[in-house]
């Protein structure tokens, strides 16, 4: 005889050697708990997404993006089964969406985020009696067979027990009405119309549904502005930013240049670290080992006598001059960010009060930061390893928690993956559970699994290997890995064509049209890109040794002063290129990228989609920084949602000039000693006299 079910209880006779492997018994056997609730379960939920790492770290989307849930829901047998989408903002009751079947044991459902902060989200299935019983009866109708009394009682029963569950009173009473009039088999078509009206709203779940995850609290997901996933950054010198030749600029100088970003379509000033700059082992101009007289230093050599991380350096200005210039970036329309360095120089404050916050060597000295073979004796890291480290991690996060009172909301955090990541985790899930809205940007030039990581424990952008990837193949390849899935459900990229460290092969060696050609793909291959300016926009490209990729007389090391105004300046170009961001948001989203097949292994054509469909791009890159390239681009029509034997419009946002295309066929042709990009807005109705395009 088999076991006997008693309710959550079975009783079993001497355990068998099957029933302890399968966890049913204990050394002496008889009554034993079942294993969980899963006796009583019958659904099975599976192949869940989106879920990262089985649930150990948030999935984020933006506000107001809608989130799709679908996973693999089926159970044993013929019977029918129900299914919810359960979801929660922060702490608020849970809001229940009942789960569609897509075919082939596949549901969905989702839920629009209307707010930034933290959500969660849960899967229940159960077999519902009242959907099998109902396709019971439809079986009999469709095959004319009489429809018996005892069927049909079993239905009354079984909408007699819902109306007793369901918490509207409204409802309860129309069922119990239903099942009043319909009491006898009759009228069967009309008795089951009005009862799948009134079942429309309402899905019955038993006490004991199978559950994805079994944990209460559900999946986590993470809703950022839309700001986390669509940027537009500028990095700018205070330093530098000045008019006047061989005086150091300040944070009212910044204000000034602040027409100037804005006009050229930014939505972020990322500034390099603004405090007090170390004396001991300073930096001298080109990274020499001795500073002479009037070298400022590097500015990530952070802490002097003037103070910390929470001091401004005295030629900057005053912290009343920086909240000025907070506020008027707001005016503008941008917003600041701050670089978050978390090391120091070796007259940092700190190193004398808290040197047990620091590795010491066997001589008794402060270890200083090293990338063999550089070494950077005028900066010290942290030892995050150290037994102290409790008190040095509050004292960090205390530093970000400053900024943030003085109206910083982007922090750009300076080489991340060389400090504790649990360190990371821990501090921007403080951070963000007190302000919801800020975002860290990244600077993690390293291993894939390290950014990844960074990015599931809570880093809102990162940079990448864009800058490193030159040829239409390797573009192609590096995009469609960080819009496959799970990647492009936790990490966002910021394309970088250049930073105050790297100075890329294509740009030493490109010219203009290198510039050109970096700054659009920069721009709209990825939702988010920055440019370091305005070395970029005047095209600053003598390195400092061949082969190599730092600056020969880096902005690190010295205070510039650029030409703003110089009419060989790209800033026109980038105006025009930011104003197509603006016009189309199909480019603020990186999931619709697709790149479309072309006859010249030179050239790279890609598109993107709006969310709603309505906004379609297509872009055409000549990869070939020296020749005239061309060829014939073949497009999925339907993916853009053009019919293959339509007319329809290619308007390029560069140049003006529009054309008619016709199929999926058509030809292209760049110089890039004119301009080696098309921009083009697809437009799907055709007016009269444009431009057409050579048809195939």
């Amino acid at each position: 005889m088999g076991p006997e079910l008693m309710g959550p209880w079975i009783r079993l006779g001497k355990a068998s050697k099957d029933d302890i492997s399968a966890g049913l018994s204990d050394k002496e056997g008889g009554l034993l708990q079942a294993p969980g609730s899963n006796a009583l379960r019958r659904v099975v939920i599976n192949q869940v997404y989106p879920v990262i790492d089985g649930g150990r770290y948030p999935v984020k989307r933006v506000v107001g993006e809608s989130i799709k849930v679908d996973a693999d829901i089926f159970a044993d047998g013929h019977d029918k089964i129900s299914a919810v989408l359960e979801w929660r903002y922060e702490e608020g009751p849970w809001q229940v969406v009942r789960m569609i079947p897509l075919g082939n044991d596949r549901w969905q459902a989702g839920f629009v985020a209307s707010a930034v902060g933290r959500y969660a989200y849960r899967l229940r299935g159960w077999v519902d009696p009242y959907l099998t019983w109902r396709a019971h009866v439809k079986s009999f109708l469709a095959a004319h067979v009489e429809i018996s009394a005892v069927v049909w009682l079993e239905g009354i029963s079984r909408v007699r027990d819902i109306a007793k569950e369901v918490p509207s009173r409204r409802v309860a009473r129309a069922l119990r009405e239903w099942t009043d009039q319909f009491s006898e088999p009759a009228q069967v078509p009309l008795a089951l119309n009005q009862l799948d009206a009134l079942m429309e709203d309402i899905a019955p779940i038993p006490h004991v549904p199978s559950q994805y995850p079994d944990e209460e609290a559900g999946l986590p997901l993470w809703v950022d502005p839309m700001e986390a996933q669509y940027t537009a950054w500028y990095e700018l010198f205070p330093r530098s930013a000045g008019s006047h030749p061989g005086l150091h600029g300040t944070f009212l100088d910044v204000i000034e240049r602040l027409p100037y970003i804005a006009g050229m379509g930014f939505s972020v000033v990322y500034l390099p670290p603004i405090h007090p700059i170390g004396e001991s082992f300073r930096k001298g101009r080109r990274n020499t080992t001795i500073a002479g007289p009037g070298d400022p230093g590097s500015p990530w050599a952070i802490g002097g006598a003037e103070g910390g991380h929470l001091a401004i350096h005295p030629e900057l200005g005053r912290l009343e001059d920086f909240e000025q210039l907070v506020e008027s970036a707001r005016d503008f329309g941008l917003s600041i960010a701050l670089d978050l360095a978390f090391q120091c120089s070796p007259d940092h404050p700190w190193v004398h009060q808290h040197p047990e916050w620091f590795r010491i060597r066997a001589d008794g000295s402060i270890q200083f930061a090293e990338n063999p073979p550089k070494k950077y004796e005028d900066i010290v890291p942290f030892d995050f390893e150290c037994e102290a480290w409790p008190s040095l991690w509050e004292a960090l996060y205390g530093v970000v928690e400053y900024w943030i009172a003085h109206g910083v909301r982007f922090f750009r955090v300076d080489n991340p993956h060389t400090k504790s990541l649990y360190f990371w985790e821990w501090l921007i899930d403080k951070v963000k559970r007190n302000h919801s809205d800020v975002i860290f940007l990244a600077e993690a030039f390293t291993r894939p699994a390290v950014m990844q990581h960074l990015a599931k424990v809570g880093f809102s952008q990162s940079y990448t290997y864009f800058t490193w990837r030159n040829s239409p193949s390797e573009l192609r390849q590096y995009m469609e890995e960080l819009v496959s899935v799970p990647e492009v459900d936790y990490f966002r990229p910021s394309f970088w064509p250049n930073t105050p460290d790297i100075l890329p092969q294509s740009l030493q060696v490109g010219g203009k049209p290198a510039f050109v050609t970096r700054l659009i793909l920069a721009a709209t291959l990825s939702a988010s890109y920055g440019i370091y300016g305005p070395v970029f926009e005047l095209m600053e490209a003598t390195p400092a040794v061949i082969p190599g990729e730092e600056y020969e007389d880096s902005e690190k090391y010295r205070t510039a002063q650029w030409d703003w105004g110089s009419p060989d300046s790209l800033a026109p170009l980038v105006r025009k290129v930011n104003q197509f961001r603006h016009q189309h948001p199909a480019l603020a989203h990186n999931r619709s990228i697709r790149f479309h097949a072309v006859d010249n292994d030179q050239l790279l054509v890609y598109s993107k989609v709006s969310p709603d469909g309505a906004d379609v791009v297509l872009m055409v890159v000549n990869m070939d920084y020296r020749y005239r390239q061309s060829g014939f681009v073949t497009l999925e029509l339907e993916e853009l949602g053009i019919s293959p034997d339509d007319d329809f419009i290619v308007s390029d946002s560069l140049t003006g000039s529009r054309y008619v295309w016709h199929g999926p066929k058509n030809y292209v042709e760049l110089d890039p000693k004119q301009l080696s990009a098309h921009l083009f807005h697809v437009e799907k109705e055709i007016s009269t006299g444009l431009k057409r395009s050579r048809r195939i």
